[in-house]
């Protein structure tokens, strides 16, 4: 039988066979019903996810986009959407409040569980885009004194609502974190056995207000299932898993990538935002890109004189200006992403910056040699080649200078360097590029 399309899905729908849509549903995995619906009209998926059982649509409902997930709370009723919503696990239920909008977010709060709500507010408690907001507070915790045959004994009593089991926390008395233990040491050791013969002491940790990234990359350096989370009493509080690191990280390279083309992304995510809010956060950038810009403009103006003497030389303003912006966005890229993976550090700063400018004199004189046969081909004046020769090695090798500090010094004063964005290393490298180059031309040409 053939995988179900969104075409028969549409067929069947329409013709009411919801037995058969049942159980064409039913022959799918979650991933794949989940893609399915998001392609279908919402009132076709609302539909077609009632018809699932409630296990495989929880799956379901958890591998959703953030909009069709709040579609179809609205359409459930309280009881439905309460089921739904205490089945996720509650880092997955803290997401999906947080990109909800606040009336809804609050409506759904009111109908779950008192147990489910605090727990979901603790974790909406934490700052955005901490380890705190993104760990699962349920996991399964040992205490210290415990044996191995009552430590199984309690994997098997919460194994049933924790997200993972294959790695368990030791705690003392006091709910400090002391070692962790794996499944499998736990299985093969004697019954008798104290769980601190065959634990590991003081295992890698990060707190709650530790940045997400910093938390994923930790687990990814560990090598490990889960990282566990702790308070600033170190007291554990939860723990973040592998898959946790997926979205994490998927997360934190769309916000660079948005930060780093000047648009700011939303809580509810820029396809599924308004149009007027999308548009109010680009324009702001805009707005202030044009102001800077005025600069480039003011500085050609106060050089009408020299233009007017030697026309050929505006000829020339946008090549420049467009390889100043070009190459320091190069530059500004490759040193974002070494912070953002931890490849470099502040103590490498200045010989990163160093090496880059090498790069950028290296490229200016390659670009260079070519421009000037180009430039003397279109002015036939041998002096505005040379100046456009030496402006062009210059402005290379200013942009990335610019382009790879800029980044650490934003780092340094706190500010992510992906804001470091190539709108605002093109608007300032054409304020230089003109500077230079008219510097370089009365230097040169003697005006």
């Amino acid at each position: 039988m053939e995988a179900l399309d969104k075409q028969e899905l549409h067929e069947l729908l329409e013709s009411k066979q919801y037995r058969v849509v049942r159980q064409r549903l039913l022959a799918l995995d979650a991933a794949d019903i989940s893609e399915l619906l998001a392609s279908v009209p919402e009132d076709y998926a609302i539909i077609s996810f009632r018809l699932l059982p409630k296990d495989l649509a929880v799956q379901v409902f958890d591998l959703m986009d953030g909009g069709l997930q709040r579609h179809l709370l609205e359409s459930f009723s309280d009881h439905t959407a309460r089921s739904i919503l205490e089945s996720m696990p509650p880092d997955d239920r803290a997401e999906l409040l947080d990109e909800v909008p606040a009336m809804v977010a609050r409506k759904l709060l009111q109908i779950l569980s008192p147990d489910q709500r605090q727990l979901t507010l603790q974790l909406l408690g934490y700052e955005e885009g901490t380890a705190g907001r993104e760990m699962n507070p349920l996991f399964v915790d040992l205490n210290v004194d415990m044996n191995i045959s009552q430590a199984l004994e309690k994997v098997r009593r919460l194994a049933i609502n924790r997200e993972t089991i294959y790695e368990c926390y030791v705690m003392d008395h006091y709910r400090h974190l002391v070692g962790s233990v794996s499944l499998r040491d736990l299985v093969i050791a004697s019954p008798e056995a104290k769980l601190t013969d065959i634990m590991k002491p003081n295992p890698p940790f990060v707190f709650t207000n530790t940045d997400r990234e910093q938390a994923a990359r930790a687990l990814s350096e560990h090598n490990l299932l889960a990282i566990p989370v702790v308070d600033t009493e170190q007291r554990l509080v939860g723990i973040i898993t592998h898959d946790d690191v997926v979205d994490i990280l998927d997360k934190e390279a769309t916000e660079d990538i948005y930060r780093f083309g000047a648009v700011q992304g939303t809580e509810r995510g820029y396809f599924t935002s308004r149009i007027l809010n999308v548009v109010r956060r680009r324009a702001l950038w805009l707005l202030m890109l044009i102001l800077v810009n005025t600069v480039t403009g003011s500085i050609i103006t106060s050089q009408s004189v020299l233009l007017g003497e030697v026309v050929i030389l505006a000829a020339f303003i946008p090549l420049l200006i467009g390889t100043g912006g070009n190459v320091g966005a190069q530059s500004a890229t490759v040193v974002i992403r070494g912070l953002a993976t931890g490849e470099i550090t502040h103590k490498r700063a200045l010989a990163i910056v160093a090496r880059e400018a090498g790069v950028g004199l290296l490229l200016g004189i390659v670009l260079g040699l070519v421009v000037f046969a180009w430039s003397y081909f279109l002015g036939h004046n041998m002096h505005v080649a040379i100046v456009v020769t030496v402006t062009l090695a210059a402005v290379s090798t200013l942009a990335t200078v610019t382009g790879s500090a800029l980044p650490f010094l934003f780092r340094l004063v706190k500010v992510d360097p992906a804001m470091v964005s190539a709108p605002l290393i093109t608007t300032v490298m054409d304020i230089f590029g003109v500077g230079l180059y008219f510097f370089v031309a009365h230097l040169l040409l003697q005006f």
